[in-house]
Order: C-alpha cells, then structure tokens, then sequence
C-alpha cells in the first residue's frame, strides 16, 4: 500500500502532538532567518539550488547515529551493479558525500523533557538542523566557513525525531531551502511491524532513552500503523527508558567513569538510593552484574554488603535494564511473550551482541525451581535496528527526485563534534573543560541564542580512545572514512586520528 506526503505529514503531527508550541514559535528560528549579526544567522536566499553532488547530512545528540550513518554507507539493496564479474556488489550510496553531526557537548537529549526542558531540547535540535544547513565550523578556536551545504537532512537521533522532527520541518518550509528531513522512528516502527504476520498476537518492546519513551513517539507511531495496515492480532507494547546506557557508550562522567574505584558524587544513574531508578537487592541474582575491574562501584569490598551502588559498565546497564522491562511485563496481568524489541536509540545497536546475550540468559533464569521469565520472551527476540530502514528512505526519496550522485567517485564524509565553548565567559564546564557540568548542561533557559558549543572536527582531543576502537571494531567503514576525512587534514598531528 502506498502512503501520500498528506498521510505521513499527518503522522508526524499526530507523533509530535504532545510538542507546545511550533517552530515558528522558538527566538532560535527567528535569530537564524534574520539577526543578521548572530553567529547563527543563515541566508537562506542563497543557499544552493538542490544538486546530486551535494552531501547527505546526518545528525545526533553523540556518535551513537554513526551506526545510522554506517546503515546509509553499507546499504547495498536497489543498486545491484558490481565492479566486474565476480565482485562485490557496489553499495548504493558509494559515490555520495556525507556530513555527520554529533552534538556531544549537549548529550543526552533524552534528559531534558524529565529537566522540563523541552524548549531548550528544540533550540538544540534547531541548531543542529541550522549547522548542516550552514556553513561554518571551528577549528582551534578559528572560524571556517567553507564546509559543503547538504541535499537531504537526517534525523539519526529518536529523542530528537520524536520532540523535533515537526519543529525541522516547519523551519525548513521558512528556509524556502527545499530540503527534505528524515527522522529515524517511522523507519523502526516499520521494520517492527514486518516481524509480525497480519493476524499475529505478541509484544513490541521500545527499549530508548527516557526521553524518547516519554515522548510516546514509538507507541503512538506503531497504534496508527497497525490500525492503517489493518493488523488483527492482539499486539502490547512496553517500554524501557535506559537511562544511562547512551551516556555510558558516550563516556559521560554523570553515568560512568573507568578510572573509579569506588562509589562517585557525580554519579546520576540506578542505585540503591534512587526511587525511580532502585537497584533492587531482591533481583541481584538475576541482574548478573559484573563487578570485574570497578564495572560496579561499591562502598564495600564484598558485592553482598553494598549500602552503596552505582552502575560503571555499558553492560552492566544493559543487564539492568533489561530486567527492569521484563519485571514491568511480569507484573501485568496476560502479559503476552516479547517477539521484538526496537533498539530506539541509536548508541543500542553498539551493544546488540551484549542485548542478545542477556536476553538468552534472562531467558533460563529460574527462581524458586521456576523459569522466571520464560513466558514473557520468544525464543529468539528479533532485535530491530531503525537505521537500516532509515537508509532504505534515505535512497529511495533520492532516487525519486533524481539526487543520486552517480559520477564514479570515491565516497567521503566529513565529522564534526560539539564541545564547550570556552570563549563564552557564561559556560560552567568540569574542571578539564571538555565538558558542561551537569546542572549547567540543564540549568541553562532556551532564547539566549548563546554559542554555548563550538562545532569541530572529530579528533582524538574530543573523542575517546574507547570509543574510536569501538568505531574500528563494530563500524569499519565508518572508522576508515573518519581516518580520510578531508577534515582529517586540518588537524594537528596531536590530534589526528
């Protein structure tokens, strides 16, 4: 069945109806169109009339959309040409160029509805959209403006999709730009549903950022779609903040810290102590942590005796939260076996082989002589990654208005992070000034229209060595376009890749 632009732009209204306000409504649009003496300030009436040799913009509130980026890049389903007999298939993206945004300084977005801060999420969101539209980037401390416009927006973050995607559209109608935007939840929702037959019963599980499940994006997405489709099974849904585990793949300190050695005061995620976020001393067993090497962090020496606990691994998150869902499901009544669970934030996908993993162990858990959990997981969970759908969108709104770049060139792309901007005499940064303070990050009020962040060039200063070797390891081709980024070149050689 084929949906019209009517049909999808309804959708995104109905996903986005829990927003306040418009676009139009946010001071950030309005300084964009027309302060002309705002850094932020963008002419639109020049920008460039929309060529297939221009790059596809992507963005997310950290790394975690270059598993979305990697989707786009390794997509390899409509152009089936090879290089010559016997070779691999050419992927269908190989001669385009890319532009790829991480908006690390103000991650995760997935905190600041909980912060009532939603306004301040948009003004992010909108700059976001204003910087891949734009063209100025930083570099040590200097100010470039020579990076390429994009063709096609996408929205590889499911907080942002789900609290911006309606604000992006209605300013990119002001830009007049002709830019089309892409969010990354429709995607998922589809490629939950193709796991389903028509007349199939089961549950859908959303495992995302707490933001993202507040949103209700996902659940709202997939009630209109099983309704329009005209599914007939008996299909639930149930939701997992997972609060921490973006911010632990980013390496942020309010979540996680590998130099710890014992309990921390900026720590900000499940414990003992919290109400909404409890370590339950019941469930220990179950949980299965891992207290190697300070994973967990504890105010005792024997794991059994903890007053104190804070949760110091990306696995060990998982292992959390996966049991959190599966007691939320055990609790309701004619809970129905989880066939599929949306990874609906895109850090999750770096983690799949940990998911899986305590999925099959959550499965043979026993308590009591009986399974725990048995009735409540199929046997093999299909594990949904939005990003591949997204690529799927991505190249088929190209091909349909004729911007596929089909010159025989080599693929590039450039990476850009967001830091602290240290010239702001008004920033509150940790004591190495990479990073906002907690109460900065979400004390700050929407309107200012500040330069809170500089936006530069991916470098070992601004990204992790953990972090890069998981980007060599689980997204090669990411990593080897990041090594031959023409940004690559204006770094020093301290901080090259």
């Amino acid at each position: 069945m084929k949906f019209s632009k009517l049909y999808f732009h309804n959708l995104a209204i109905l996903l986005m109806g829990f927003n306040v306000g418009f676009a139009q409504d946010l001071p950030i649009v309005k300084t964009i169109l027309s302060d002309t003496t705002s850094f932020y300030y963008t002419n639109f009436k020049k920008y460039p009339a929309l060529q297939s040799n221009m790059p596809i913009g992507v963005f997310d509130s950290g790394t975690g959309g270059l598993t979305v980026l990697n989707a786009i890049v390794a997509l390899d389903t409509y152009n089936n040409k090879t290089h010559q007999k016997g070779a691999d298939g050419i992927p269908d993206f190989s001669s385009e160029d890319f532009i790829y945004l991480a908006d690390q300084a103000n991650m995760p977005y997935g905190n600041y509805a909980a912060m009532n801060k939603t306004d301040l999420l948009k003004e992010h969101i909108i700059k976001d959209a204003q910087f891949l539209l734009g063209n100025k980037y930083y570099n040590n401390n200097e100010l470039f403006t020579n990076k390429k416009q994009i063709k096609v927006l996408v929205v590889a973050c499911n907080t942002a999709t789900a609290y911006g995607l309606s604000d992006i559209e209605q300013f990119l109608e002001q830009t007049q730009s002709k830019v089309k935007v892409i969010g990354v939840i429709n995607a998922g929702v589809k490629g939950a549903l193709e796991t389903f037959e028509k007349s199939e019963s089961g549950s859908i599980g959303v495992f995302a950022t707490a933001g993202t499940v507040a949103s209700n994006g996902y659940t709202n997405a997939l009630k209109k779609i099983i309704e329009s489709e005209n599914y007939l099974g008996k299909i639930q849904f149930y939701s997992q903040g997972g609060v921490g585990l973006a911010e632990a793949v980013d390496e942020d300190l309010n979540y996680i810290d590998k130099r710890a050695t014992q309990p921390r005061d900026l720590y900000k995620g499940p414990s003992l102590e919290q109400n909404n976020l409890s370590i339950n001393k019941t469930l220990m067993k179950i949980y299965g942590f891992d207290f190697t090497d300070y994973k967990m962090l504890c105010d005792s020496k024997v794991s059994d005796q903890c007053s104190i606990m804070q949760i110091n691994s990306p696995e060990n998150y998982v292992r959390y939260h996966l049991v959190s869902l599966l007691e939320k499901m055990k609790a309701t009544p004619d809970a129905l076996p989880l066939k599929t669970l949306i990874l609906g934030c895109t850090h999750y996908p770096f983690l799949i082989d940990e998911i899986q993993k305590v999925l099959v162990e959550l499965r043979n858990v026993k308590m009591d002589g009986k399974y725990r959990y048995r009735k409540l997981l199929s046997k093999n969970v299909k594990l949904i990654d939005p990003s591949v759908f997204t690529a799927q969108e991505v190249y088929n709104y190209l091909n349909q208005e004729k911007l596929l770049n089909e010159l025989d060139k080599k693929m590039q792309a450039d990476f850009y992070i967001s830091i602290p901007n240290l010239k702001n005499t008004q920033v509150v940064t940790e004591a190495n000034g990479q990073r906002f303070t907690y109460d900065y990050k979400y004390g700050r009020n929407a309107g200012s229209n500040q330069e809170f962040i500089q936006t530069v060039p991916f470098s070992k200063f601004n990204i992790p060595l953990e972090t890069s070797n998981r980007f060599q390891k689980q997204i090669p081709k990411i990593y080897e376009l990041l090594l031959n980024s023409n940004q690559n070149n204006l770094l020093s050689p301290a901080d090259k890749w």
